[in-house]
């Protein structure tokens, strides 16, 4: 046999092999049989496919929950006229939203109406020493809003915006009712990018970050980003159950947020007093563990177990030592340190408290009244509910900047197209309404809701016409880009 005899062969095999199989295809009949050695069974793959019109979980429409929540988000934007504003930085965790240490500082966050007259629930660190807040609703129009109240320590501010008109409210759920691995999505403006809707589940309950006496914090896999801060974390329900306010700096997708129920039992405080005050004994107290309990010879595996007493506190004057155990407090048994703690900071301060006590075999009754929690020195001197409206320089106007005539001589006149007629700004109050415009030194002012500004005078004529609280059109150019656009600027009040 040659040798090109061999490959004809297999070839002249295979083709015949096909052909055959193309023959039994036809007709079933003539398949072989298999040995009956050889038995075998086929199981079809069961693959279930979703219709495009189907929700991607069922029974969960996050589509209609941003449609109705959408319009009471809003964003907030804080100019102050100092530099780093003195945040306390973590190594962690982040919940500033600081994009520059440096003179001045611009920071924007997010926030929701939870009162149709213009209460709008934030977080304390977006407007953290602001000289300026400003408020813009979903459609675009923006408010200059007033600081009612903070509270540093859980994170929360309070503003409020007046126009004589009903906003859009967000409805408040019930964070005590959340589990874990619940759906829930985020509505913010994270870096910038207004609106944004996220979606994961709650991955873990109290979580302790800043403050081990008092932090809860929701986790979430819901992406969250610097500006989402003080915006909603929604139950699938449509319900606010948390206000997105901190991130890990070392990984994605963990986010965390401050549950409503906590919000809600300051809130009065906020809106009457614009601070909160919390009852304090001047307790350390640590959670009982099997291993603690064995190691201390304890005799009840639960409750409060105290390990320091502060001098001169409401503590010591009661008569609380190291290693008594708190058991119950008010005739409500108390499982844990972290729900005494919670009963205590829940109360005034002057309260008078009644405190089951057991120290190793003996039980004793405690009354004692409530102290005054301690305020943080970085917090103490921001404690004041203030309007955040700076009075007005006379010679920066309610605009918040300075203008002058175009010298027709000058080399900037020479550059521009001879079509530009405008006044050009030499000075931008670092708070003020202009600069939150994005208006900057060197920009030419052209007109003011469409009244030309060639000149000095004509620029003053047309702010002659301008309401103070209320959008302003303003016509830029950009010699920089050469080019125009449309700034909206809400001026201040004479006030």
């Amino acid at each position: 046999m040659n040798r090109l005899a061999w490959p004809l062969a297999a070839l002249t095999g295979t083709v015949g092999f096909l052909l055959a199989l193309v023959a039994m295809r036809s007709d079933p009949s003539s398949l072989p049989l298999l040995p009956p050695t050889a038995k075998t069974e086929t199981t079809p793959l069961v693959v279930q496919t979703a219709s495009s019109d189907a929700p991607a979980t069922p029974g969960v429409d996050f589509a209609a929950v941003a449609a109705r929540l959408n319009a009471s988000v809003v964003n907030v934007d804080a100019a102050a006229r100092g530099d780093s504003r003195g945040r306390a930085s973590q190594s962690q965790w982040r919940r500033d939203l600081a994009d520059d240490a440096t003179t001045p500082h611009e920071g924007t966050g997010s926030g929701f109406f939870i009162d149709a007259s213009g209460f709008i629930l934030t977080n304390y660190h977006v407007i953290d020493d602001a000289d300026r807040v400003t408020v813009t609703l979903s459609d675009g129009r923006a408010f200059r809003a007033t600081v009612i109240g903070i509270d540093p320590a859980l994170d929360v501010a309070l503003l409020k915006i007046g126009s004589g008109e009903r906003f859009p409210t967000a409805v408040l759920g019930d964070s005590n009712r959340l589990q874990v691995g619940q759906w829930v999505c985020a509505i913010g403006n994270p870096l910038g990018y207004v609106h944004s809707v996220t979606v994961g589940v709650v991955s873990f309950l109290g979580r302790k970050l800043f403050d081990q006496t008092l932090d809860a914090y929701i986790q979430t896999d819901a992406a969250i980003s610097l500006g989402n801060s003080g915006g909603p974390l929604i139950d699938a329900g449509g319900r606010v159950i948390g206000i997105t306010t901190a991130i890990s700096s070392q990984a994605a997708n963990i986010g965390f947020a401050i549950p409503i129920g906590q919000v809600l039992s300051v809130l009065p405080q906020l809106r009457e007093r614009g601070r909160v005050s919390r009852g304090d004994l001047g307790l350390g107290v640590t959670r009982i563990t099997p291993a603690l309990g064995s190691a201390l010879g304890l005799t009840v595996d639960h409750g409060a177990l105290v390990h320091t007493v502060t001098p001169d506190s409401a503590a010591e004057r009661a008569g609380l030592q190291p290693y008594d155990v708190i058991v119950a407090a008010d005739d409500e048994p108390m499982q844990t340190d972290e729900a005494f703690l919670r009963h205590i900071t829940l109360r005034s301060p002057g309260t008078i408290v009644s405190l089951r006590v057991v120290h190793d075999a003996a039980a004793r009754t405690v009354v004692v009244k409530l102290g005054d929690r301690p305020i943080p020195a970085a917090f103490r001197s921001r404690l004041r509910a203030q309007d955040a409206r700076p009075a007005v320089a006379r010679e920066q106007g309610p605009f918040g900047l300075v203008v002058r005539d175009l010298d027709p001589g000058s080399g900037l006149r020479r550059s521009l197209p001879s079509t530009i007629q405008g006044v050009v700004v030499v000075e931008v109050d670092a708070a003020g309404p202009a600069r939150q415009a994005r208006i900057r030194p060197g920009a030419l002012v052209l007109e003011i809701n469409r009244r030309p500004t060639p000149t000095a005078a004509d620029f003053e004529a047309a702010l002659a016409h301008v309401a103070g609280g209320k959008a302003v059109a303003v016509l830029i150019y950009d010699p920089i880009t050469e080019q125009r656009y449309l700034a909206t600027i809400v001026p201040d009040r004479n006030e």
